[in-house]
């Protein structure tokens, strides 16, 4: 004797038999999301931190007088820059801009406008000017750190091109080096 729709609807409404394995397919994708986003979160955050160590470094370096007595152009300070960095960092995608004045009221400040490839890479360099003795320094070195995971990478790409922007920053007066 077939079994009437009825009946078959019924039990399989009032079965439980699989209800922690649903429960934990609905419940499982948006916890990993979140894990995964808290670790991307971390690593921002961490590289951030670590671009702007490596720019108080070679900060150290313009203060000093070591940049402008040594003559080093604009490529070479990125490789300073870029020896204060972890292997993370790509070089070539360095945006390094060193602007001085002889007053702070007159530094520059406003903030840096660079422009990225579809490789990461920036189109243009900033301006190279370390200052003589006594000037006033401002040093600001990005980077564009890929963010991966697409959407549950929500509100940590604040770049068109996906990545997120590192910004490490330096102010100082130069010393009084010969």
């Amino acid at each position: 004797m077939p079994r009437r729709p009825i009946n078959i609807i019924e039990r399989f409404r009032r079965s439980t038999g699989g209800a922690t394995a649903v429960e934990l397919a609905l419940i499982a994708v948006p916890f990993i999301g979140i894990i995964f986003a808290i670790v991307q979160t971390a690593i921002i955050f961490f590289f951030d931190q670590a671009l702007q160590t490596g720019t108080q470094k070679a900060g150290r370096q313009v203060m000093t007088g070591s940049v402008q007595t040594t003559s080093l152009t604009q490529q070479q300070f990125v490789a300073v820059v870029c020896a204060n960095l972890p292997s993370e960092f790509n070089c070539n995608n360095l945006y390094v801009d060193v602007q001085s004045s002889s007053a702070f009221s007159t530094t520059n400040t406003s903030p840096v406008t660079a422009t990225w490839g579809a490789n990461g890479k920036p189109a243009t360099q900033g301006s190279f000017s370390p200052g003589n003795p006594g000037d006033i320094v401002i040093l600001r070195v990005l980077y564009s750190w890929p963010v991966i995971g697409g959407p549950m990478g929500v509100g940590l790409s604040n770049q068109s091109n996906g990545g997120h922007l590192l910004l490490g920053t330096a102010v100082f007066k130069n010393e009084p080096y010969q």
